[in-house]
């Protein structure tokens, strides 16, 4: 049932897909689309078919994975025909919402989601839900797939846009935290390399011990903190700055920018 899946735009996110699902032979056939294929064409050393024919690609599948821009997203759809059908329809495209792509794909069994950058290194934070016409196997299908790319959520559609603030565009804020970090480094004598270095196993350290240690945020801070001593230097000029809430209203921020582009397509 699940046996053949295309990538509809095999960008960043969509070779990155192709590749990692490619390499843990996730599906018997992956097919992966492009209008220029020298972009693709790394894909083929995984055992990934790759074409400039989004028609052929889809009739050629069980799944279709939709990853191309908002704006491209009726042409694209529209210019399936009927090849589509009531396929499974995998859409990560930001902003657009399963009313929408249903308007072009009346038949299709439709998932949206909102993986993220991170999925580059099979660390996605992954959420996505589903139309009302999926099935209970299409579910385990689609928490399979997002789970080989990451950690994934399902969740209510009315909370993607708030996701795709907070998780999809998340990496860039930890970017700027770790350029942050980076600098201050520089700031104190540390050489460059050993800097950036420093900064992204701090990120990822940390993150693991809250992730995979069950340690608590909380706990993590207070376990460095000593008494008159360094750690807690650093805290007490941290507090004087809006660095909470400047991060709160990023997120807040962008959520509302995700609703301003949903309503486009509505």
């Amino acid at each position: 049932m699940y046996r053949s899946m295309c990538i509809i735009g095999a960008g960043v996110i969509g070779g990155a897909v192709a590749r990692i699902l490619a390499r843990k032979r996730f599906v018997d056939r992956l097919i992966a689309t492009r209008r220029n294929l020298d972009k693709i064409r790394y894909l083929e050393k995984y055992g990934v078919v790759i074409t400039d024919d989004n028609v052929w690609a889809v009739e050629n599948s069980d799944v279709v994975f939709l990853s191309v821009k908002p704006t491209n997203v009726g042409e694209v759809l529209s210019g399936l025909g009927g090849a589509l059908g009531d396929k499974l329809l995998i859409s990560v495209v930001a902003g657009v919402p399963i009313s929408y792509l249903r308007r072009y794909a009346p038949d299709a069994r439709v998932v949206r989601a909102m993986p993220n950058l991170c999925l580059l290194v099979g660390e996605s934070f992954t959420v996505y839900c589903f139309s009302d016409n999926v099935s209970e196997a299409d579910r385990d299908f689609v928490s399979s797939l997002f789970q080989a790319l990451g950690m994934a959520y399902e969740v209510d559609e009315g909370m993607l846009n708030a996701y795709t603030g907070y998780t999809g565009s998340g990496p860039a804020y930890i970017a700027i935290f770790i350029e942050a970090l980076f600098y201050a480094g520089l700031k104190v004598g540390i050489p460059r390399d050993i800097s950036l270095a420093a900064a992204a196993q701090l990120a990822i350290g940390t993150g693991r011990l809250i992730r995979d240690g069950k340690m608590h945020y909380s706990e993590v801070k207070e376990r460095v903190v000593t008494p008159a001593g360094t750690t807690i230097e650093g805290i007490f000029e941290l507090e004087s700055t809006d660095m909470r809430r400047g991060l709160m209203k990023a997120v807040e921020k962008a959520t509302r920018r995700g609703d301003e582009l949903s309503r486009l397509f509505k």
